[in-house]
């Protein structure tokens, strides 16, 4: 059994450490009751307790979940029949290398070039209606702009795996266009809109530079404030609520991983 060179399992260690030291080392602080500075003074779940008596964090809890949940429904539906037109219909060979430069594009351009071209948006729709006023409508529409592109990316990638022979099954034994989506496109594209839908959930969770641009008064969510808070002084509470976020990230990454390989191998 080949054994792996010493200098390639310290850096791997030597990595990871770099990864998830600083996240243990904020939910460490979460648990420390000192108020202040870097020394252990005792174990306590009190900034836990005092996080869900505070009513600016659970107000912006609200309109985090109602963002992303929101957000991840239109994109997922939207994602995954953006998915089914780019790779089941028969676009031209520049048509079909057109739309995909167009659906890479929200994924690799900067938070900030989007955040800012979204002002700009918003700013011209205001011309027409006050409902693009900045606001919690602005945002659940700028975050399903970037959500869009990651799912449509997903369910593509799983369409590939599919490959047209079973389709083209479903057809030759008289399957209708509407009974071949319900009864064999989507069951087997499920994992994949699934996968989708919760890389959306998660981005929209941890998103912070499309809110800032389209945030209104009543619309913060945790990060704003996390990053509001922090301005002022990083206390356990904000401890506390990042290591909350950071453990529903890693329980939605992991639920994920765990789905789509349970799928795959059925």
């Amino acid at each position: 059994m080949r054994r792996n060179h010493f200098i390639t399992v310290a850096l791997s260690l030597m990595t990871m450490a770099f990864l998830y030291l600083p996240l243990i080392g904020v939910a460490v602080f979460s648990v420390n009751s000192a108020r202040r500075g870097l020394v252990w003074k005792g174990f306590t779940l009190d900034w836990y307790y005092k996080l869900f008596e505070n009513e600016w964090i659970l107000e912006a809890a609200w309109n985090t979940l109602v963002l992303a949940l929101v957000s991840t429904v239109i994109a997922t539906i939207l994602g995954t029949i953006l998915a089914i037109g780019m790779d089941r219909f028969p676009w031209g060979k520049r048509t079909n290398g057109f739309l995909d430069i167009i659906l890479h594009i929200p994924v690799v351009i900067p938070d900030i070039i989007l955040a800012a071209a979204l002002v700009v948006a918003f700013g011209l729709l205001r011309m027409v209606s006050s409902l693009f006023e900045p606001g919690l409508v602005n945002m659940i529409i700028g975050h399903i702009t970037f959500q869009l592109a990651f799912v449509a990316l997903v369910v593509r990638s799983r369409l590939v795996a599919i490959g047209r022979e079973v389709e083209e099954a479903a057809r030759d034994l008289f399957a209708s266009n509407w009974y071949l989506l319900r009864k064999v496109m989507l069951p087997l594209l499920m994992p994949g809109i699934i996968a989708g839908g919760m890389l959306a959930f998660t981005l929209s969770l941890d998103d912070f530079v499309i809110s800032f641009f389209t945030a209104g008064p009543e619309s913060q969510t945790l990060p704003l404030f996390i990053f509001a808070a922090v301005r002022r002084g990083v206390t356990p509470q904000i401890h506390a609520l990042s290591t909350l976020v950071m453990l529903i990230t890693v329980v939605l990454v992991v639920l994920t991983e765990r789905f789509t390989r349970s799928k795959e191998k059925e």
